[in-house]
This record gives structure tokens, sequence and C-alpha cells, in this order.
């Protein structure tokens, strides 16, 4: 028997559709260093960068009273084309426990990406044998698996 969200997924039909549904354009992480957990994730994803700063962006920037895009309390880290987008706000507290979201990434080889990752400043939290969690350098988890299709846990 299937449950609610297998079904539901399974008898969903786009052209049944007259309105666009919700989807998701950002995913915001907070930290206390933007510009350096950004920095991390354009070197860890495939594509990404920071968005680069135009003059205007700069001007608002300085009229914050931000003369050093280091000091930037909003990052941007994007693809061309792909959503979702990732952006890094700063807030004030430290990260505490663990998050209650986190991202799963895949590759094609497992321990060469985690040893890639481990480089640019990751900290292995936990090897299993199908993935490997790891942590950004401000703590937040992610996990790494080998790329297989299908997916078989949220």
């Amino acid at each position: 028997m299937k449950d609610h969200a297998q079904q539901v997924f399974t008898e969903f039909d786009p052209a049944d559709q007259t309105s666009r549904m919700a989807r998701i354009h950002d995913v915001v992480v907070d930290c206390r260093h933007p510009a350096s957990l950004a920095r991390f994730w354009a070197a860890a994803l495939e594509g990404y960068a920071v968005a680069p700063y135009d003059e205007a962006e700069l001007a608002r920037l300085r009229a914050a009273g931000v003369d050093d895009v280091e000091d930037d309390p909003t990052v941007l880290v994007a693809a061309p084309g792909v959503e979702p987008r990732l952006f890094f706000q700063r807030v004030a507290e430290a990260k505490v426990v663990k998050n209650r979201v986190h991202l799963d990434l895949v590759c094609d080889d497992l321990a060469a990406e985690s040893a890639r990752l481990v480089e640019l400043g990751a900290a292995v939290a936990t090897t299993r044998p199908d993935r490997i969690v790891l942590s950004d350098p401000e703590g937040n988890e992610f996990c790494l698996a080998v790329e297989s299709g299908t997916t078989t846990r949220p």
C-alpha cells in the first residue's frame, strides 16, 4: 500500500496544473562570515561561483557602511541557469545544534571527492557504507554519496 506522499507524487501530472506551484529559488544559510563560507561552497559545488559585484552593488554596500566585500553581510553563490542559488547571511549567534536541513551532494568517486572537500576546509563527521557526513568550515552538516540515479532515503 502506498503512503500519501507516494500516492500524490505518482499521481501528479504537470499538465493538470493551472498555475505555477512554489519552487525553490534560494537556500539561505545563516553564518558568522558569509564571504568565506560562500567561497567554500562555490569551490565545493560544480559550476557554482560567488556572484560578482557590479558597481551598483558596491555602491549599495558603501551606502550601508560596508567598504570591503569581505564584510558583506549577504553573499550569493550561483551557477548560470541553475536553481537553487545559495545565499549566505551573517547572523550574530553561532551554530549550536545539528542542522534541521542539510544538503545531499553526489559525486562519482566518494574517496576522492571527500578528500577534495576536506582540503577545501570541510571536516568528516561520520563515514557510513553508502555516504560520508561532513561539515563545512562553520559546522553545517552535509552528506556526500556516490550518484546512483535513485533516491533511497531522504
